[in-house]
């Protein structure tokens, strides 16, 4: 079994709320984004990150970007999963996301997780899903 940690910053408890499920389906370790540091994701074989789309569909600039532009080093190679919620938009945020992390050399495990404000039973199962393909079941 993988040593899996989730990641994530969230305004509103919406994209805390994916993290809780991708963290317990994976029995992953479960950080905010300024609890965790770039040295930290060395110790982890696969890495769920997730943060909602802010401003103009681009990830929150104090806390979240910083910690993982810190880790992106780090991460070819790396199984990652992403997900994150909105208010506004089609998800373009997520999709420049997938890409910045595909030319790094990291491996998604899964489709990306999004869901619109509060996530359904749907997107919770997918996050779920996402925390099962983290650990490799």
């Amino acid at each position: 079994m993988s040593k899996v940690a989730v990641v994530y910053w969230s305004g509103t408890g919406n994209t805390q709320a994916m993290a809780e499920a991708v963290a317990q389906a994976a029995g992953a370790d479960l950080f905010t984004a300024a609890d965790f540091s770039a040295d930290m994701a060395d110790g982890y074989d696969a890495i769920g990150f997730g943060c909602p789309s802010m401003g103009s569909e681009q990830l929150e600039e104090s806390e979240f970007e910083p910690m993982f532009e810190a880790c992106k080093a780090r991460l070819a190679g790396k199984r990652i999963g992403l997900f994150g919620s909105y208010g506004w938009g089609d998800g373009e945020w997520m999709r420049n996301w997938e890409a910045d992390c595909q030319a790094l050399g990291a491996a998604l495990v899964s489709e990306s997780v999004i869901c619109q404000e509060t996530p359904d039973d749907e997107a919770l199962s997918a996050c779920e899903a996402l925390g099962q393909a983290l650990k490799g079941a």
